[in-house]
């Protein structure tokens, strides 16, 4: 029979190695935290620069008309589904225990990991099983995002809280480019392989937070709203979805923003946001508490949040589309070879984000969270102007110094803008707020895609149907096929463009090809013909794009400003 010494013993085995109060905790609960961010950010880019890859993996081509949802889906279900559901999580985390749920987080996460990479089917069938079980991946993800800020909020004191959140966040919107790099190499090796390196690292992050993470913050019981659950995610998911569906084209339209499912989506998702926000305005215990923007501060530093994230999620498509599209095959890089060097030569703008962040953090500490932030975001609306200067076939060291710029900027106000937010509020709401701030920031990534890629179509539209004509007739296409393929949605030619695809390959067909002279084919399908065609016509939409993300940075370097009249009581 066991002695009560024996069993004390054994509670001391299975106890976390280092206490709450122990004051090398809060390294631990920043460590686990940070690579929760980054492995959940990193996800979403992985598959991102490996959609190529996959889909050939599962047998479909993603450039058929009716296979296009099929990869929006893949590209953004993810983003979608962690935009609607951090706030119910990070709100479920101040009533249960921030840790708990972060816990299940990571354990989900790894687990859906192992699924995806088995994926048995092929086709449409095996698109489904990977955009399914992304959504179930994204639950984990969510779960992570959604507390992580509240619990180093939590384990850190006011003076540290920049310098720690800084680590924190840059490590999260690194994550983002560092998956560009990681999955354009694992893709060349096998597909399945962009999940499976997600599986170590989860299972050493599950185990690691089970045994050492410590719900240290204020925690009181309360009543789910799930009305206020229910509206808001049925409102922001139709919303998104339209703006989704809004890209591809619809009854001979370049976009689909006539669609009445679009329309449906757009004007029934707004409605039904405004109806969830007098819901929260009635409810005794609000999942999403409306009285924490009468805060200036709270409310500015969201504004500013989600102005950011879009200007940074266009930043990145547009120069993916860029690089891959025109830049790299003119510099003598093979199409299918662009997807993994477009990453690597984005490397400066990750840099940009590891050097500022942290410093930017610890510096905010000292001298004010307003400045730093407000100043990333005009050093952002700089490197903007600097790619709106330099040409389409631009000098490499220019480019690496503008784009570095540009992520130097966003490490600068990454950290004091989750500052500004999170010491805002009081201690028992820093659950919902840190939802709040991850859902804007989410939304704003999916927002990216529709309106920048709008914009982007939009200037094609205009310029790209007359050039493609003339530059395909003057190699010898026929007038009746050139003029066919100049009129196909723009869209394609970037999608093509944006996944590695030689687009005039695609556009034309093996068979209109083998009926042209051999040099007028191989010219059509050389690396140059392509983006010396294209140039003009996307820097045309370059110019809308970026003087847009000009625009909205300088807003919210302007909102980053906005000071609080009273400041809540810490009473962590």
């Amino acid at each position: 029979m066991a002695t009560e010494e024996d069993s004390t013993t054994r509670i001391q085995r299975r106890a976390p190695r280092i206490a709450a109060d122990h004051p090398h905790y809060k390294w631990v609960a920043l460590s686990n935290t940070t690579l929760g961010m980054l492995i959940a950010t990193i996800n979403s880019s992985i598959v991102l620069i490996s959609l190529p890859a996959i889909f050939n993996g599962i047998r479909l081509d993603p450039l058929q008309p009716g296979n296009v949802s099929y990869l929006l889906w893949m590209l953004m279900g993810y983003m979608l589904v962690t935009a609607v559901l951090v706030v119910t999580l990070g709100r479920l985390g101040d009533i249960l225990g921030r840790v708990k749920i972060y816990n299940a987080g990571f354990l989900i996460f790894t687990v859906t990991s192992v699924i995806l990479s088995v994926d048995p089917m092929h086709g449409g069938g095996g698109a489904l099983w990977l955009i399914g079980w992304r959504v179930a991946q994204a639950v984990g993800g969510s779960m992570l995002m959604a507390n992580s800020a509240a619990i180093i909020t939590d384990a850190f004191p006011a003076r540290q809280r920049g310098m720690a959140l800084g680590v924190n966040m840059v490590a999260g919107i690194a994550g983002s480019f560092i998956g560009l790099v990681l999955g354009g190499l694992l893709a060349e090796w096998n597909w399945r392989s962009i999940f499976w390196v997600n599986v170590p690292i989860g299972l050493l992050g599950t185990v690691w937070a089970y045994r050492s993470l410590h719900d240290t913050g204020v925690r009181r019981p309360a009543k789910m709203d799930w009305w206020g659950n229910i509206t808001f995610a049925v409102g922001l998911t139709a919303l998104l979805a339209g703006i989704t569906y809004g890209i591809q084209p619809y009854g001979g339209h370049t976009m689909g923003w006539t669609n009445p499912w679009v329309l449906a989506g757009l004007i029934g998702g707004a409605a039904i946001l405004v109806a969830f926000c007098l819901i929260e305005a009635r409810v005794a215990e609000p999942m999403f508490p409306l009285k924490l923007f009468r805060n200036a501060a709270f409310a500015g530093g969201n504004a500013a949040t989600l102005l950011g994230s879009i200007a940074r999620g266009g930043l990145q498509f547009m120069l993916i589309i860029w690089l891959q599209g025109i830049w790299l095959p003119l510099h003598g890089y093979n199409y299918a070879d662009t997807p993994l060097w477009a990453g690597i030569y984005l490397l400066p703008l990750t840099i940009g984000f590891l050097a500022a962040g942290p410093i930017s953090g610890a510096l905010s500490d000292r001298y004010g969270a307003r400045l730093f932030a407000s100043a990333g975001f005009v050093v952002m609306a700089g490197s903007f102007a600097g790619l709106l200067l330099i040409p389409t076939n631009f000098s490499y060291w220019v480019f690496a110094l503008v784009v570095f710029l540009n992520g130097l900027g966003g490490g600068l106000f990454a950290a004091p803008n989750t500052s500004i937010i999170m010491a805002s509020v009081p201690a028992e709401a820093r659950g919902a707020a840190s939802g709040m701030r991850a859902t804007f920031q989410n939304a704003g990534m999916v927002l990216s895609i529709g309106v920048f890629f709008s914009l982007m179509v939009a200037g094609l539209a205009r310029s790209l149907p007359h050039t493609l004509s003339s530059g395909l007739m003057a190699q010898g296409v026929p007038a009746g096929n050139a003029h066919q393929v100049a009129n196909l949605p723009p869209v394609g030619t970037l999608f093509a463009a944006f996944l590695g695809y030689n687009p005039i390959q695609q556009l034309l067909g093996p068979h209109l090809l083998s009926t042209l002279p051999k040099t007028d084919a191989h010219t059509l399908t050389g690396r140059e013909f392509f983006p010396h065609l294209i140039s003009g016509p996307f820097h045309d939409g370059l110019v809308v794009v970026f003087a847009l993300a000009i625009v909205m940075s300088l807003v919210a370097a302007g909102a980053s400003l906005i000071r609080a009249r009273k400041a809540p009581a810490d009473r962590a």
